[in-house]
């Protein structure tokens, strides 16, 4: 053994290591202020309250963005609902495309086609709709309403102006021509007058109503007409309550005019909200040129008969005319042409008629505020009682459903609209927040992980993790690519990193001071304290430790300890590569073994246990994968005496502050004995662990699975029936619960055994069994890499579950080993 201790050594951690370690620390200390911000609830109760007092101070103004938000979801509703059917006693006699196509039939053959001359040219002669007016009241329609504005002279002179005052001096009790208020001007504060009819066709009894409609901040129509007038009544009270408002107090709306023309008595507007039956064409349209060809008009339309006690609207639908609107129905995902404004108003007269319309459901916009802010603040407590995203997002859309379709069937049932639009997104933000807050804080618990994983990227227990998080994969390479290359006392240089702890890392090295630089394990213990006397008791621990390895290493089937140093209060021992396979392989099939197997197995091992004992030293943890079947000669090696394990559990119980894990556990559960679970062990634990690695080796069973009866006595004779009684007597012994009934030296376990040995050997071994010595094949892998449980999910490897639960967290020695343990193949080993 040589003890290293030249003044030029390396330090094992860079001054670029020193800055990163303590750039990570000032991280995560940052990360953890925010997510601890972020995680009171004073903060997501500020932001959330904030953005519902927003929400609520909208709804109680009833502002252009929640009418804007308001009037889609109406849209949306009717949608939902679907069409539904108009009466059918209003018509449409509509100036379609297919009406002024009759123009060619006259142009063609004008002797022939004579009765489409008012209808010839375009715009119509005004003498067409007197016709039409005239055969319609004739024919017993109840009124006739026209939506055409006719303010100016006629273009084909007096006489057709004429023609049409004539029939309206007439029928003109029945007939309502359209009115308009220009309110370009109005938005912007002007004063303006209704464009109304020629005086010569007012001077008639005709009625006038008013064909405005309110364009909502969604841009469609959803108000009926009279709504339209009493919002001019009202914006113009404060500019001018003369003229303009006396005006509009007197006009009546297209529908109003239409009833009265009609002589029907209908209730006043129920709501401010046209219920709308369906998409364009929902009422009946005939086109108007049937009405001027004698043809369709005594045939299909029996003479007039079909308009008898109807409301016949005539109107232009040609795609021309361009009289088309938005409105619920008309340019949607379902129904994508526009609607006419014919038929607006039809809709109109229909409501008002029926008593149809719809209403607002809290008519006071500062109750409607009230409720969101009353409905946000529940929202929020319930939010409140769950903490996992999932839930909140569940309660989000819970509620938001709930509300939507509670509105819906207040809108199709009784006709309200509740507020809905408004109240949904304050919610789903409210919930947004709650959500948002909870994946913040989890990305920042993910990035505090990131950065302690980084300190600790190739222990068992860290590599688990990131082998099950995608985004973690880089960091195994992390520490590796820093270390590698590392020249360790001058003379060995760092080629792999096989694990790390809580007290240090593991390394395979070449001795670079060795012909052919051999390879070699350098195993180092990180004295992490402020504690002055941790490093000097941890220097006295150490030589001492390495002195027991030093004379443990003299057996043949214990590897030897090379060297050991210490550099900048890190101790490391320099240790013996061992070529071969574990033990731990030779059980994975997880078949029993034959008696034979398993003499040859106890008899290889209980005079190196002799060996160690003799020395005075426990070895605490033997098990599968700290046994190795050395490749060159088939003997079985025993590895890992814990040095550095108990080394750290001697500081512990002096007493010095250790920044990492003070109290470590040396064993293995399943072989570890209740004795030295209670931290006494004897020499006869070590003699424990080796008969239950024979049971294992027998049934096939991992020890952490064999069943214990009420005595806590091992049940396993019945996984091993056709065994020699004798021999299985003497493993019974080895592993009684009470250490004083069991084998108290290796000596007397060897001395029973000479008596079962010929008996056993004699035994046929059965077929397939696995090849012991040197027939077992060996690969070539440093020792104390897990073969199993790096590589594969530990969680459905038994082998594996039983490396993960050997000894408490914090051990970083037996960690690092077992880690190492996982490259395939074969193992190479020290002490």
């Amino acid at each position: 053994m040589i003890k290293l201790g030249l003044p030029s050594l390396r330090p094992p951690m860079t001054s670029s290591s020193k800055a990163k370690t303590a750039a990570l620390a000032t991280g995560s200390q940052i990360t953890g202020w925010v997510q601890r911000q972020i995680k009171r609830d004073w903060v997501k109760l500020s932001l959330a309250g904030l953005w519902l007092s927003f929400v609520a101070a909208h709804v109680a103004t009833d502002s252009a963005p929640v009418q804007l938000v308001e009037r889609r979801l109406q849209t949306v509703f009717f949608e939902i609902r679907g069409p539904v059917a108009p009466p059918d006693d209003i018509v449409i006699l509509a100036m379609d495309d297919e009406s002024f196509g009759q123009a060619e039939y006259y142009r063609a053959n004008p002797e022939q086609y004579s009765y489409f001359a008012p209808i010839s040219g375009s715009p119509w002669q005004r003498s067409a709709h007197a016709i039409a007016i005239e055969r319609l009241l004739e024919a017993g329609a109840k009124a006739v309403a026209v939506d055409i504005l006719m303010f100016s002279d006629s273009s084909y002179g007096p006489a057709d102006d004429q023609a049409l005052a004539d029939v309206l001096a007439r029928y003109g009790d029945r007939v309502v021509l359209a009115t308009r208020v220009d309110d370009a001007q109005l938005r912007q504060g002007a004063l303006i007058s209704p464009t109304q009819p020629l005086p010569k066709l007012l001077d008639t009894p005709v009625h006038t109503g008013n064909i405005n409609f309110f364009i909502e901040p969604d841009g469609r129509i959803h108000r009926h007409g009279r709504a339209y007038l009493d919002g001019l009544i009202k914006s113009q009270a404060d500019l001018d309550p003369g003229e303009i408002g006396n005006e509009a107090e007197t006009t009546q709306s297209f529908a109003e005019a239409t009833l009265n023309a009609a002589g029907v008595d209908h209730p006043r507007y129920q709501g401010d909200f046209l219920d709308f039956y369906g998409p364009t064409r929902s009422f009946n349209h005939i086109p108007f040129w049937q009405v001027l060809d004698p043809d369709p008009w005594a045939n299909y339309l029996d003479n007039g008969r079909y308009f008898q006690d109807k409301i016949v609207l005539i109107g232009g639908t040609a795609k021309f005319l361009q009289d088309f609107h938005q409105a619920p129905f008309s340019e949607t995902l379902l129904h994508p042409e526009t609607m006419a404004g014919v038929e607006i108003l039809a809709t109109d007269i229909a409501n008002l008629r029926d008593g149809q319309a719809l209403r607002i459901g809290i008519p006071n916009p500062w109750l409607r505020g009230l409720l969101v802010l009353g409905g946000g603040a529940g929202f929020m407590l319930l939010l409140r009682r769950f903490n996992r995203p999932i839930a909140r997002l569940g309660w989000t859309a819970a509620s938001l459903g709930s509300w939507f379709w509670v509105s819906y069937v207040a809108f199709v049932g009784a006709g309200l609209l509740l507020p809905t639009g408004a109240p949904i997104v304050g919610l789903m933000v409210l919930g947004s927040t709650y959500i948002v807050a909870d994946i913040v804080t989890e990305q920042l618990r993910k990035q505090r992980l990131r950065q302690t994983l980084e300190q600790y990227v190739t222990s068992p227990i860290v590599q688990e993790i990131i082998s099950q998080q995608d985004d973690l994969q880089d960091l195994l390479k992390l520490r590796e690519a820093e270390v590698i290359g590392l020249l360790l006392a001058n003379r060995y240089r760092i080629v792999r990193l096989l694990g790390s702890g809580g007290f240090g890392e593991t390394y395979v090295a070449e001795d670079t001071q060795r012909p052919g630089s051999p390879i070699c394990v350098v195993k180092q213990l990180r004295i992490i304290s402020n504690d002055p006397r941790a490093h000097r008791l941890g220097r006295r621990f150490f030589e001492g430790e390495a002195e027991t390895l030093e004379k443990l290493g003299h057996h043949p089937q214990i590897p030897r300890l090379l060297a050991y140093f210490e550099v900048q209060n890190s101790f490391y021992l320099v240790e013996e590569m061992i070529e071969g396979r574990l033990l731990k392989d030779e059980f994975a099939s997880r078949r029993p073994m034959p008696q034979a197997y398993v003499l040859d197995l106890l008899l290889g091992l209980l005079p190196v246990v002799a060996f160690v004992h003799d020395q005075g030293v426990i070895h605490r943890d033997i098990k599968p994968s700290n046994i190795i079947r050395r490749e060159a000669d088939g003997q079985l090696v025993l590895i890992d005496f814990g040095a550095v394990k108990l080394i750290s559990n001697k500081l512990a119980d002096t007493g010095v502050n250790l920044t990492s894990t003070s109290t470590i556990g040396v064993g293995t559960q399943g072989y570890m004995p209740s004795e030295q679970s209670a931290g006494l062990p004897k020499f006869g634990s070590d003699l424990y662990a080796l008969g239950i690695t024979a049971i294992e080796a027998l049934t096939g069973i991992p020890a952490y699975a064999l069943r214990r009866d009420v005595n806590g006595e091992l049940l396993w004779r019945h996984e091993a029936p056709n065994l020699d009684p004798r021999f299985g007597d003497i493993v019974t012994r080895l592993v009684l619960y009470d250490f004083t009934d069991r084998y108290q030296r290796a000596e007397e376990v060897l001395a029973d055994l000479s008596s079962v040995e010929v008996v056993v050997r004699s035994q046929p071994q059965p077929e397939g069994q696995p090849a012991t010595g040197e027939d077992t094949a060996a690969g070539l892998i440093p020792y104390g890499v897990r073969i199993d449980s790096v590589a594969t999910d530990n969680m459905d490897d038994p082998e594996a579950a039983e490396d993960d639960t050997r000894m408490l967290p914090g051990d970083w020695f037996a960690t690092a080993e077992d880690d190492a343990s996982s490259a395939a193949g074969s193992t190479e080993a020290s002490t």
